[in-house]
């Protein structure tokens, strides 16, 4: 059963979409402006947020970075801004799906099971790889083939695999990934991913980072058709094993 937030400035629209999902199976929360979000996040998780723009403390984009920081939940912008460069701003921060004013709860319905799949799928992975070792022999290294290898544009703050689309990261993503492509097909602790993330321990209950990795993997199969090459390392952490460059290599190379 999927956890949902609903932030939304409006009462009559907040209340009317809670209790729809609420009908539909779902556990929903309201919440009216970003920090009382910040306080319904801190009460308990959730799995997908629903969040407007236009809010009374401060603009849906500003939480929407603020949540990708700190939290693995999917994000649908639903809000009456329609412009291209909206929609452009909104995805770029992280959000997974923009819906504009006035829409059908079927949509919003539907749009939060699709997210649960997919989500459910990026957290399947073949349980030998989850338990092994990555292969220093697969792994990226200094002088590796720009032409073979991934791209990780940290100036840009991008992924992009040797055949395939760039995809644009969140902050949260390009903090992860830089911590993994600076050793190439070495573990990374859980510890210190979480205090480059959080700056908190690790908490072994939370599976903030797992979540994290999923969406991450699902994001870059769905917008570049490749697997991303981040493997998990049973009671460590988790590895980069492809090659990879960075664009200051790929700069000095060209």
């Amino acid at each position: 059963m999927a956890r949902i937030i609903v932030v939304e400035d409006e009462a009559d629209l907040r209340d009317d979409l809670v209790e729809y999902l609420d009908r539909c199976g779902f556990e929903v929360r309201g919440a009216s402006r970003g920090a009382e979000l910040d306080r319904l996040l801190e009460a308990g998780p959730a799995d997908v947020i629903v969040l407007d723009i236009n809010l009374p403390d401060e603009d849906g984009f500003s939480v929407a970075r603020r949540i990708r920081a700190g939290s693995p939940a999917a994000i649908i912008m639903l809000t009456a801004r329609s412009s291209l460069i909206d929609r452009v701003i909104g995805l770029e921060l992280g959000a997974d799906v923009y819906l504009v004013k006035p829409v059908d709860f079927r949509e919003v319905e539907a749009q939060v099971k699709a997210l649960m799949r997919r989500m459910q799928k990026g957290a399947e992975s073949p349980p030998a790889a989850e338990q092994a070792q990555p292969s220093p022999a697969a792994a990226g290294a200094p002088g590796a083939d720009p032409r073979k290898a991934w791209l990780f544009d940290d100036i840009e703050w991008r992924i992009q695999p040797p055949t395939g689309a760039a995809v644009p990261l969140t902050a949260t993503e390009y903090k992860f990934l830089s911590l993994l492509v600076t050793a190439p097909g070495e573990a990374v602790s859980r510890q210190d991913i979480s205090l480059a993330l959080t700056g908190r321990d690790w908490d072994p209950y939370s599976r903030s980072i797992d979540s994290l990795v999923r969406r991450l993997r699902i994001k870059v199969e769905e917008r570049s058709g490749c697997a991303l090459p981040v493997q998990a390392v049973h009671g460590v952490g988790y590895a980069f094993v492809g090659p990879v460059v960075t664009s200051a290599v790929e700069d000095s190379a060209g």
